[in-house]
């Protein structure tokens, strides 16, 4: 019997096969083409996949993966340093962009409540894109690697915040219990990942580490249930993921794991990006298009001059800033569920949903042209930028 899931994995990865083959010759970029076949074969274009949801779902392993991955090439002492660092920035660079947000809300005709939803939603950068594009393998990038992941893990803790408290009005009851979590719960989640790590983890891989194949089911399982026991303690999967690799980063095992984790990886992370392509209304568009335009090249010219001057100010050198401030200039995935849970609330009209999903798509494109037109990345087209 003909399994609907073979059919929908056919759909995609044949398709993507293609597209890409047609966006190496010229020149485009890869993560474009993922979104790109997921619009043509979504509910919005040919109808070959109907729910973009279950795609999604299935795409967002991917994240975790790549969070896993990238935290495995984080010494702990060495993200520590930065994160302290780069909490000001992250602070003051979210102020930023909150303000910026409800003005070009507020004077593109969104009410008052949905022009600062619309500024939340931007004061984030995305993870995926940012670290997707990052190279994981050249030493001279390890410093831009920390400086981003100290931002975007500093914004992803502000994002879950802003979630928690958007569910709370959701649920018409936000108490201090929820406060506490906020500020107790990534403590405690990598107080826990260290103790289990250094007495448990290690001694299992240090034992059997010739045995690769219990160390790839090992790695995944870790990964998983960092993820899981996260989300338990209301904190994002994501997180949980990352402080996974991170407290496995100094075990000398960890490159082997990170190298045997990449193709699985990738493989969910094509479907993720298939998934936004596939989600998004293109019935809206002309009500949205011009709103969307002018909040997309706010932050796609706005992101890098303003994380460029406050890594300046705090003595990081101006190529390195700029190149961050450029990796970092694009809508997060996090603004989604933000929007997503703003509509439950009546906080927002569907009109604003779209606008901002329509602006995150378009800032995930220009973005992504971006940085693989100009910076080493694993997705360049050309041979000289190519970095993984």
């Amino acid at each position: 019997m003909h399994s609907p899931i073979v059919h929908l994995i056919f759909l995609i990865f044949t398709g993507t096969a293609i597209l890409s083959t047609l966006a190496l010759f010229t020149r485009q970029s890869l993560l474009v083409a993922y979104m790109l076949l997921g619009a043509l074969l979504g509910p919005w274009g040919l109808k070959l996949i109907g729910d973009a949801n279950a795609v999604k779902q299935a795409g967002d392993v991917g994240i975790l993966f790549l969070l896993f991955l990238l935290g495995l090439h984080l010494q702990p002492q060495n993200l520590w340093h930065s994160t302290r660092k780069m909490s000001l920035i992250t602070l003051n660079s979210s102020l930023i962009f909150l303000v910026a947000g409800f003005t070009v809300g507020h004077f593109t005709g969104f009410s008052y409540a949905e022009s600062i939803i619309i500024g939340i939603t931007i004061m984030f950068s995305s993870t995926i894109i940012g670290l997707k594009l990052l190279p994981t393998t050249v030493l001279h990038h390890q410093h831009t690697g920390e400086l981003m992941i100290s931002i975007l893990l500093l914004q992803d803790i502000l994002a879950i915040g802003a979630l928690l408290i958007l569910q709370a009005i959701a649920d018409r009851a936000f108490s201090f219990h929820d406060i506490g979590y906020i500020l107790s719960a990534f403590p405690i989640l990598l107080l826990a990942a260290y103790i289990f790590q250094r007495f448990i983890l290690s001694k299992l891989l240090n034992r059997f580490d010739k045995v690769h194949e219990y160390i790839f089911i090992l790695s995944i399982g870790w990964c998983l249930c960092m993820a899981e026991l996260s989300h338990f303690m209301h904190l994002s999967e994501e997180i949980g993921a990352f402080i996974a690799g991170v407290t496995l980063a100094s075990n000398p095992i960890s490159l082997y794991v990170a190298e045997s984790l990449k193709p699985l990886r990738d493989f969910f992370l094509v479907i993720f990006f298939f998934s936004i392509g596939a989600a998004f209304n293109f019935g809206v568009l002309p009500e949205i298009m011009w709103p969307a335009a002018i909040l997309a090249t706010l932050i796609l010219v706005g992101k890098p001059i303003v994380f460029s001057w406050l890594l300046r100010k705090s003595g990081e050198a101006r190529f390195m800033s700029w190149e961050v401030g450029v990796r970092l200039g694009q809508i997060s995935e996090f603004s989604l569920l933000v929007i997503y849970l703003a509509l439950d609330a009546n906080l927002i009209r569907p009109e604003t949903s779209y606008m901002v999903q329509a602006a995150t798509i378009l800032t995930f494109i220009g973005s992504s042209y971006w940085v693989t037109l100009r910076y080493p990345t694993p997705l360049a087209s050309s041979e000289k930028l190519r970095r993984d």
